[in-house]
C-alpha cells in the first residue's frame, strides 16, 4: 500500500548550523558536484562492505555512478545503485541535518573490520545543493527486501515533503533544479571539468551524459 504524502520540518539546531555555514559559506559553488558524487561513492562502498561480511546477499550489478545534466528542464542529477534509503532513513540522515549515518554505521560493525575507511558525512555534504539548485528532489529504494521506494522534496527552506516513489530498482537519484544564478553549471564541460578536478580517483566508477537538449 503507498505511503501518503508527509510533510514536516528539517530538525536544525544552532549549534549545528554554524559547521555548514563555514564550510560551505566562502566556498567555491562547484564543490556542491564533489559532495553529492562522494556521496554516491560512500553508497556503493557501504554495499559493498555488507555484501563482503553477509550481510547483503543480493547481486551487486553494475555499480557505476552516473552524472547527467539536462539543459532544458535545468536539472542535474547524480545516481547511484549504492544501498539506497526508506523514507524512515531519509528523515533520519536529511532531514536532521547535524546527524551523520556514520556513527551508527560504524558502531554496528566496528567488530567485523575497519569500516571507518568508507565512512562519510551524508547530511552535511548533501545541503551544499542548494548553493546551486532552488529545489532539491531524492528518490531512493533501500537495498533492504520488502521496502518501498521514497521521494523527498526541499526548496531549500527548512520545509520538506516525504512521499512514496515508484522507483524498482536499488539506489539514490538526487535531482538538483539548478537556480538562475547557476545555470553555468548545465554545461558538459563545466560538469567535465569538475569531476576530472575532483573524481579523478575515486575507487567507484563515474558515467557522465547529457538528457536532452
Amino acid at each position: 500500500m503507498a505511503t501518503a504524502t508527509e510533510k514536516g520540518s528539517i530538525s536544525i539546531h544552532t549549534e549545528n548550523i554554524f559547521p555548514i555555514i563555514k564550510k560551505f559559506l566562502y566556498s567555491d559553488h562547484e564543490i556542491f558536484l564533489r559532495e553529492l558524487v562522494s556521496n554516491a561513492v560512500d553508497a556503493t562502498q557501504k554495499l559493498k562492505k555488507l555484501a563482503s561480511m553477509g550481510e547483503f546477499t543480493g547481486e551487486l550489478g553494475d555499480l557505476k555512478i552516473e552524472v547527467s545534466f539536462d539543459k532544458k528542464e535545468k536539472t542535474i542529477t547524480v545516481s547511484d545503485k549504492g544501498l539506497g534509503m526508506t523514507g524512515e532513513e531519509i528523515k533520519k540522515y536529511i532531514n536532521q541535518i547535524a546527524f551523520s549515518g556514520a556513527t551508527e554505521f560504524v558502531e554496528k560493525f566496528k567488530d567485523k573490520g575497519d569500516a571507518k575507511d568508507i565512512i562519510g558525512k551524508f547530511g552535511l555534504g548533501f545541503y551544499s545543493s542548494f548553493m546551486v539548485a532552488d529545489t532539491v528532489e531524492i528518490i531512493s529504494k533501500s537495498f533492504k527486501e520488502d521496502t518501498e521506494g521514497a521521494r523527498w522534496e526541499c526548496d531549500g527552506s527548512t520545509e520538506f515533503e516525504l512521499s512514496s516513489s515508484e522507483k524498482t530498482t536499488r539506489g539514490t537519484d538526487v535531482i538538483l533544479h539548478i537556480n538562475a544564478d547557476s545555470e553555468e553549471f548545465l554545461d558538459e564541460f563545466r560538469l567535465k571539468g569538475i569531476l576530472e578536478k575532483y573524481c579523478k580517483f575515486l575507487p567507484v566508477e563515474i558515467k557522465f551524459g547529457t538528457k536532452g537538449g
